[in-house]
């Protein structure tokens, strides 16, 4: 079922668990994000960001995600992250997506308000939700968990009294906060600033949101969620399960694609489950029979073709 971030992050945020966004920008990575949150029986955050846009434009995306997620037997959020331009964001609206994030964070603070105040009257009126991102998160905002070269992160961690007012004078649904992560793969690992997630998640009253989740120890979600964290963002970590697949799944030519397709589609489920079961929102939405018996199924066919391979 098709839903907003409101429907699935509040109750997040009161049973201390976080719903996963992953992106998808073509079809087996949103078949492999489906299929693994039916079975799991959680909520899930699916969609695209500006960034990845040549990659699929966003028309085109719209045209099986919100789809899917009617179809789905959980609910499914479509969400544009890292919305950078004015239209990009209205495009996304206009094309049924039940949520946007703007991202001013690179502007001025008074802009930032500004900008985000005027889209979130527009998502409203739509009856989406927005996210809004105070403080700065990597180098390029738009990245998408791209390639990130701070020097010094702290300087542009999220202030909680700014915080505060920047949700009261916006409205936003939910905030993006800078506490120690960054986007793309670490070259080192991050150091986050629990205590200042803990401080902000007392000080507002929305859920607040984990970027460049991907890459995190297990320990550093389980404590980040623990200390307020309601959503969490993934695209790398199945990004690139999904090319490890494709790769070994591929023998010659003559197979084609098709050979490599069930490989990324079932790579992407495992990821995104993982990481269900992590963010402690796996049996959130509950699990129907069918769903159940589904899981058995898929289960069995992975169990039967790794036999048939030794």
């Amino acid at each position: 079922m098709l839903v907003n971030m409101n429907e699935v992050l509040y109750p997040a945020k009161k049973g201390k668990y976080a719903v996963g966004l992953f992106n998808a920008v073509n079809l087996e990575l949103a078949r492999g994000i489906i299929s693994a949150a039916e079975i799991a029986g959680s909520p899930v955050i699916m969609g695209t960001a500006e960034v990845l846009l040549p990659y699929g434009p966003l028309d085109e995306v719209s045209y099986y995600l919100i789809p899917m997620a009617k179809k789905a037997k959980v609910p499914v959020v479509i969400h544009l992250d890292h919305g950078l331009n004015k239209e990009t964001c209205l495009k996304a609206l206009e094309l049924g997506f039940s949520s946007i994030m703007y991202d001013c964070s690179t502007d001025s603070y008074d802009v930032n308000v500004q900008k985000v105040k005027e889209m979130t009257d527009i998502a409203h009126s739509y009856g989406a939700t927005i996210e809004g991102e105070l403080g700065h998160v990597g180098d390029n905002p738009g990245s998408a968990e791209g390639t990130s070269h701070l020097q010094d992160p702290s300087v542009f961690y999220t202030d909680p009294k700014q915080a505060k007012d920047f949700v009261e004078k916006t409205g936003v649904d939910a905030l993006a906060i800078a506490v120690g992560t960054a986007h793309g793969a670490y070259k080192l690992p991050p150091k986050l600033d629990f205590d200042r997630i803990q401080t902000i998640a007392k000080t507002v009253d929305v859920p607040l949101v984990l970027h460049g989740g991907s890459g995190l120890a297990d320990d550093d979600f389980k404590k980040a969620i623990q200390a307020g964290i309601s959503k969490v963002n993934i695209f790398t970590d199945i990004n690139v399960a999904a090319v490890v697949a494709e790769l070994k799944a591929f023998e010659s030519v003559d197979k084609g694609v098709i050979a490599l397709i069930p490989a990324a589609v079932a790579a992407v489920r495992k990821s995104v489950m993982k990481k269900m079961n992590l963010f402690g929102s796996s049996g959130s939405a509950g699990v129907d029979l069918q769903v159940q018996e589904n899981m058995v199924k898929i289960i069995t066919q992975e169990v039967l073709k790794e036999l048939n391979k030794q």
